[in-house]
């Protein structure tokens, strides 16, 4: 089965999708709260579930909009602290390095 991205209207044999904007568009409307759920639903040509979904969602990302950091912010405040971590460790390997050389040299191994 093709998708096919609309806004609302179903071409036959299809499974809709929305973009970004159109459900930020719905559910303003439904954090709203100026009409029920199913006149929403209604409305807009989507399943009430569906706006309840897209709405949860909504609210579970919502305080990151007030963080300050995004996610792709996040992400590179990890791989950051993840490369400092690895120079300290490379730090201490080349001092073990060093100290295993100097003491197979003392002992002709080397």
């Amino acid at each position: 089965m093709s998708r096919k991205k609309i806004t609302g209207e179903k071409p036959s044999g299809t499974r809709k999708t929305y973009d970004d904007a159109f459900k930020a568009k719905v559910v303003l409307a439904a954090l709203r709260e100026t009409m029920p759920l199913n006149e929403l639903a209604s409305k807009y040509g989507v399943h009430p579930n569906q706006i309840g979904q897209w709405k949860a969602k909504a609210l579970e990302k919502l305080p990151e909009v007030f963080s300050g950091k995004t996610p792709e912010q996040q992400e590179v405040e990890h791989l950051r602290r993840e490369k400092e971590q690895l120079i300290h460790k490379i730090g201490e390997q080349a001092v073990d390095i060093d100290f295993l050389k100097k003491n197979l040299k003392k002992l002709n191994l080397l």
